[in-house]
């Protein structure tokens, strides 16, 4: 009578080949794959890259933890009714070539951000809402960053960015006024604009038709 391992029974060798099969399957298809098929992708004409006070802002925003209640990957209409949302149209890759690292994010306690600049393009807006969010969009359950604004008495001085509340929020006397993370934030907010097409259009294909008989 054997005692040996039945061909069908795990030993340790077996678990450990099994594990790295497994492992090595999926780097190639969630890694491997996908590089392969990406790396090549070029910025569409209508995107341009972040400015340095836009890169400040993106730091901001994932130091604040906004991906974790807000996506950049507007859906495609067959999946999600994004676009008439106002989101925009279904995000592509090329709509991501200057993003180091992505934030696609996977929760929506709030809205999608990917083109919150075309939809909202107004700095004041966006100061208020960071500094008071349901003074802005009422039941809103974002919450409020005051920090990133300094509160006191008197006028504001020279060069200072002034939060322009509403009427009800604003107290006599009172200034609000926006540091530099908070302008940074806004800066790189406004900046997110996807609107541009994702795909050339008819007269682009045939500048480049034309472009490559010559």
């Amino acid at each position: 009578m054997s005692f040996g391992v039945g061909k069908y029974e795990m030993d340790e060798l077996r678990l450990v080949v099994g594990a790295m099969v497994i492992l090595s399957a999926a780097t190639a298809l969630l890694v491997v794959m996908p590089y392969m098929l990406l790396k090549d992708t070029r910025p569409p004409p209508g995107l341009k890259p972040y400015t340095p006070v836009q890169l400040e802002g993106r730091q901001v925003y994932i130091a604040n933890g906004c991906v974790y209640c807000h996506s950049q990957q507007p859906r495609d209409i067959a999946q999600a009714p994004d676009a008439l949302r106002g989101w925009g149209r279904a995000s592509v890759a090329g709509d991501y070539v200057y993003d180091t690292p992505h934030l696609l994010g996977t929760m929506r306690t709030g809205p999608d951000l990917l083109n919150i600049g075309a939809r909202q393009p107004s700095r004041d807006w966006h100061l208020g809402h960071l500094y008071a969010p349901r003074a802005y969009t009422p039941g809103s359950t974002m919450p409020a960053y005051p920090y990133m604004f300094e509160v006191r008495q008197g006028q504001a001085k020279p060069g200072e960015v002034v939060v322009n509340l509403p009427p009800a929020y604003a107290k006599p006397g009172q200034v609000v006024v926006a540091k530099p993370e908070a302008l940074a934030l806004v800066e790189y907010l406004i900046g997110l604009d996807r609107t541009y097409p994702a795909l050339k259009g008819p007269e682009d294909l045939a500048v480049d038709r034309k472009a490559a008989r010559q």
